[in-house]
């Protein structure tokens, strides 16, 4: 396994690092106060590449393999999370579909402006019986002439309320069950088509979701991406892929904290010394390098395999588990290591808390990971 970086993704590592350092993370207070992500940060991310980092270069992205990509997501996930799920929620489940199943005519005509940042992708399976039973679709597409009319509710969808493009999955033949469920590229000026509800939540907060609401929406015929019936089929694969980019941006998130805890363990003093030399916080820090170095090493071993070619539906559940658990577990950590401080808002660790949360329940539950892998693991042993 080579997980060498080429010299160009170097360079755009360094710079993405700098730019966090020097202009996102000063003003992720601002971000999580206002609920916004400041139009010059996203002017820099353009900048930047960084929307069209899953985008081939002959489209105007910048052409990045999984590895790669994840180089990138680790710095990103080394602030606001916030601004980490609007980066990460476009080039990751939002335009991989589109790159990977999308036909000729569809790929010239969504991806250059995705990769410029003028559309923002979002996609859209969840529905309100449709989470982690993501078979159990009920928005149903029809074929009149050269259209789809399509008829349903999608929630809580990452990006939602400020995207351009929607990759939307809708049964086509209710008889079939998830085989009869197919994707679709739908505009966001379709007739039809509505945000609903934009929700409010315990953290993320400047990254929007929300309800989609699709009313006798008219998608062209055209507009259907990949085979149909395939749907189902095709979102695991692309879920398989945000995934490992999720887990990604838990590790730089780990990153962070732990430099965070060690900078306050080397100065915060009680009874007399740093408490770094208190065992029991030496033993919080050693915990939290032990596993984020484990979770470096696995996530960095699932994006090879990405890049290689391999199906990895297995392997990418059980980083995206351990990711999300790790991350759990460090956050917590590193609350009890500032104390009191760690509790208010100042600090800037209660943001990761709370933000860490949903990382065990979006693209995925802990619990819907460890079913994909015991399906696996009966059909590997069994």
């Amino acid at each position: 396994m080579d997980f060498s970086l080429p010299e160009g993704v170097l360079e755009l590592k360094e710079a993405v690092r700098e730019f966090v350092s020097a202009e996102v993370d000063p003003r992720a207070q601002e971000i999580e106060e206002t609920e916004m992500i400041p139009e010059e940060i996203l002017a820099r991310s353009r900048e930047l590449g960084l929307f069209g980092l899953s985008i081939p270069k002959e489209y105007g992205g910048a052409g990045i393999e999984m590895v790669g990509k994840c180089a990138i997501y680790e710095e990103i996930g080394k602030t606001s999370n916030a601004f980490t799920t609007v980066i990460g929620g476009h080039t990751g489940i939002g335009s991989v579909g589109i790159v990977d199943l999308g036909n000729g005519e569809q790929k010239r005509r969504y991806l250059p402006p995705m990769a410029r940042g003028e559309l923002i992708g979002a996609f859209a399976l969840t529905e309100p019986q449709a989470g982690t039973d993501a078979s159990n679709v009920k928005t149903h597409a029809v074929r009149k002439g050269d259209k789809f009319i399509l008829n349903g509710q999608k929630r809580y969808i990452t990006n939602g309320p400020i995207a351009g493009i929607l990759t939307v999955m809708a049964v086509t033949d209710p008889e079939k069950g998830p085989k009869g469920i197919t994707a679709f590229i739908v505009e966001r000026e379709f007739p039809g088509f509505r945000i609903g509800k934009v929700d409010r939540k315990m953290g993320l907060h400047g990254s929007h979701s929300g309800e989609l609401i699709f009313e006798d929406c008219e998608v062209p015929a055209e507009n259907m991406l990949g085979e149909e019936g395939r749907g189902y089929a095709n979102a695991l694969r692309v879920l398989a892929n945000g995934r490992v980019g999720l887990s990604a941006r838990n590790l730089g998130s780990c990153m962070k904290l732990l430099e965070m805890s060690m900078k306050h363990a080397a100065t915060r003093e009680q009874f007399g010394k740093p408490i770094f030399e208190q065992q029991v916080i030496q033993h919080y820090l050693a915990e939290m390098a032990l596993e984020t170095e484990v979770l470096r090493s696995m996530t960095y071993r699932v994006a090879w395999m990405v890049d290689e070619g391999m199906n990895v539906i297995k392997e990418a559940a059980m980083v995206k588990l351990f990711g999300s658990e790790v991350y759990g577990r460090v956050v917590d950590k590193a609350v009890q290591i500032h104390g009191g401080q760690g509790y208010m808002l100042e600090a800037g660790v209660e943001r990761y808390y709370r933000d860490a949360r949903v990382a065990r329940i979006y693209e995925g539950t802990s619990e819907t990971q460890k079913n994909i892998i015991a399906a696996r693991l009966k059909r590997e042993f069994l």
